[in-house]
């Protein structure tokens, strides 16, 4: 058995589907299904259940599950204490974000960080922020940056920016610039990320206080990208929380307008595995984005988008 059908194995275990696992993993779908069935075939046991298109553990498969993630955290370990031993000139990063930190505020510090350690190779994946929790406790990143105030066992988090997110529609829309009733707010029809993504998590919350439950919703569109849900409530359909940095300028051009719902500052978060020492590598970054932050006071969100530092200096 290699490190590599663990990994597939996990993938395949967190998603309960074979091509989300290769898509997730930039690997042949065949190859996926090849490693699994390798593991199956070697030890006689059965790891899935195969259900329609998605699969599910059995028995044998989630004690299995455990076991693989144990592994491929020591793995990560140990490859982190060696590189603990040599200077920061050359490594990799293997970084997991969610998609408004990944777009809208991350790429600023990969820049500074690129600047002073250019021998180093990172490499981002982009999932929600559920995805980047699991990918971080499994050891398939070393760091993790979401927008959502994740509870997960062996994860330490800290705070590192906020966000503001709004509440948006077309401006032909009834709520343009208006405050909508509590019975709207169920009634309405609304354009959402998936189950799994901060921003959606965030709305979530925030309807639960006006005594809206999730489960009422009526979600017409989900969509997998802030992009794709921006551009579907510019077209008409319904409203939707998005962060302010995603729809600055659509604003700003009269394509969305604002809806007098108020929601609370997120916070932007780094994961890191508690049971890990971070590598020189991933100290370094996190050192970096400390600085970048800390060059500039911090103003209060607004819908100009994430609190951000500044660094100083050219080209930063």
């Amino acid at each position: 058995m290699t490190l590599e059908q663990l990994r597939i194995f996990i993938a395949v275990a967190e998603r309960e589907h074979m091509t989300q696992a290769a898509s997730a993993l930039a690997l042949a779908q065949s190859a996926v299904s090849h490693a699994i069935a390798a593991i199956e075939s070697r030890y006689g046991v059965r790891l899935f259940e195969r259900i329609g298109r998605r699969v599910a553990l059995t028995e044998a498969g989630r004690v299995f599950l455990a076991h693989a993630r144990s592994i491929l955290a020591e793995v990560a370990a140990a490859e982190q204490t060696l590189g603990g031993f040599v200077a920061v000139t050359r490594g990799r990063l293997a970084l997991h974000a969610s998609q408004t930190v990944a777009s809208y505020w991350l790429p600023r510090h990969l820049v500074a960080f690129r600047a002073d350690y250019p021998g180093v190779e990172v490499r981002l994946k982009v999932g929600n922020s559920r995805d980047v929790a699991e990918a971080v406790d499994s050891g398939a990143a070393d760091l993790g940056f979401v927008e959502d105030d994740l509870a997960h066992p062996g994860l330490v988090s800290e705070t590192l920016a906020r966000d503001q997110l709004v509440v948006v529609v077309a401006p032909g829309h009834p709520w343009a610039n208006q405050a909508p009733t509590t019975t709207q707010l169920a009634e309405a029809e609304w354009v959402l990320r998936e189950v799994g993504s901060g921003t959606r998590s965030a709305l979530e919350q925030a309807l639960s206080g006006r005594g809206v439950a999730a489960a009422d919703l009526r979600v017409g569109l989900e969509l997998p990208t802030n992009e794709s849900v921006r551009a579907a409530v510019e077209a008409g359909l319904g409203a939707t929380a998005i962060s302010a940095s995603v729809v600055a300028a659509s604003l700003e051009a009269g394509l969305l307008a604002p809806v007098a719902f108020d929601l609370p500052p997120r916070v932007f978060r780094l994961l890191r595995r508690q049971s890990a020492t971070p590598s020189r590598a991933a100290e370094a970054l996190i050192a970096t984005i400390r600085a970048t932050i800390g060059e500039a006071p911090t103003p209060p969100p607004s819908a100009a988008g994430p609190v951000q530092g500044r660094r100083s200096g050219t080209g930063r």
